[in-house]
């Protein structure tokens, strides 16, 4: 069953539907909680509402953030690729970019093309060595369970500088939580039925069951990601996003106009049709994101941010 954590500035605390109890663990790291099982397990009580906690990410940082590009068949279709011709393709953010699941999103002033990427975060629980194989039957093994995230993107410094590292690692551009679920190997047969949401200002923008969606399923992932990175435990792997980001692909018929122009042309005319685009990020937006199953047994809980 799954097991849900949360973390405030006073300690760690295991949720009981409505109520928390806290756990009795020194650990200061996700890393050295999820060393402390014990003390996980035997938390039990009802010492607060679980409401009331004013929750941080369950993710501490420094750590590694890895992310996944065009793994959801929706969303590379979206942008004009072909997912049948897509391999698991990796990045990296920036760690400081991790702010908590009710913290705001800070729009750096030279950014005008702000997007928003709900996705499932893997978190790992144990050593992934170089040159592991992981299955679906030992994925356990080496995950320790999952945490809602936003993959917060500057587009304009993304398409321009090819700058993905620099444009998704801005200091909060990362929010994780609320919830940390540990998951044990019976929970990870169930990742297909999570559905993920994200609304802005109660409009609906993603909305997608991950199912045959997904390209790259975790398992696979990791055994491609350990061929050139070790991961220990609190690192993140960010399994990509779905269909309904503010950015996608212009029309074929604009696609083929747009090869015949010089390239400093081509980006003008595309920036000057995506500042048109309402989808993108502004100030004082609301974002709100939730993974859950239809069932609500597993349930990573609700981030809500504000675009500051």
């Amino acid at each position: 069953m799954p097991v849900n954590i949360v973390r405030t500035a006073e300690g760690w605390w295991r949720l009981h539907g409505e109520t928390a109890a806290r756990i009795d663990t020194t650990a200061d790291t996700t890393r050295d909680l999820l060393a402390d099982r014990a003390a996980v397990e035997s938390a039990h009580g009802e010492d607060a509402v679980a409401a009331d906690l004013d929750v941080l990410s369950p993710i501490t940082a420094p750590c590694r953030v890895v992310a996944q590009l065009l793994n959801y068949r929706s969303h590379a279709l979206d942008i004009g690729a072909d997912p049948a011709t897509l391999h698991p393709t990796f990045f990296r953010k920036s760690s400081a970019s991790i702010s908590g699941p009710n913290d705001p999103i800070r729009q750096p002033a030279e950014v005008a093309l702000l997007d928003h990427e709900i996705e499932l975060g893997i978190v790992i629980g144990a050593e992934v060595p170089i040159g592991t194989t992981v299955t679906e039957h030992t994925l356990s093994r080496y995950a320790a369970g999952v945490v809602v995230a936003d993959d917060v993107s500057a587009r304009e410094i993304q398409l321009t500088r090819v700058q993905v590292y620099e444009s998704k690692s801005y200091p909060t551009f990362t929010p994780l939580g609320p919830r940390l679920v540990l998951f044990d190997a019976a929970d990870w047969a169930r990742l297909p039925e999570l559905h993920m949401t994200l609304s802005v200002n109660g409009d609906v923008r993603q909305d997608q069951t991950i199912g045959d969606d997904l390209i790259t399923p975790p398992a696979e992932a990791l055994t491609r990601l350990s061929r050139f990175q070790s991961l220990a435990a609190g690192d993140v792997l960010l399994t990509g996003t779905p269909v309904g980001t503010a950015i996608s692909a212009p029309p074929k018929i604009v696609q083929k106009v747009g090869e015949l122009l010089p390239p400093a042309l081509k980006w003008k005319i595309f920036f000057a049709r995506q500042a048109r685009n309402p989808h993108y990020l502004s100030v004082d937006d609301v974002v709100t994101a939730t993974i859950r199953t239809a069932d609500g047994t597993i349930d990573l809980g609700t981030q809500r941010t504000v675009v500051r």
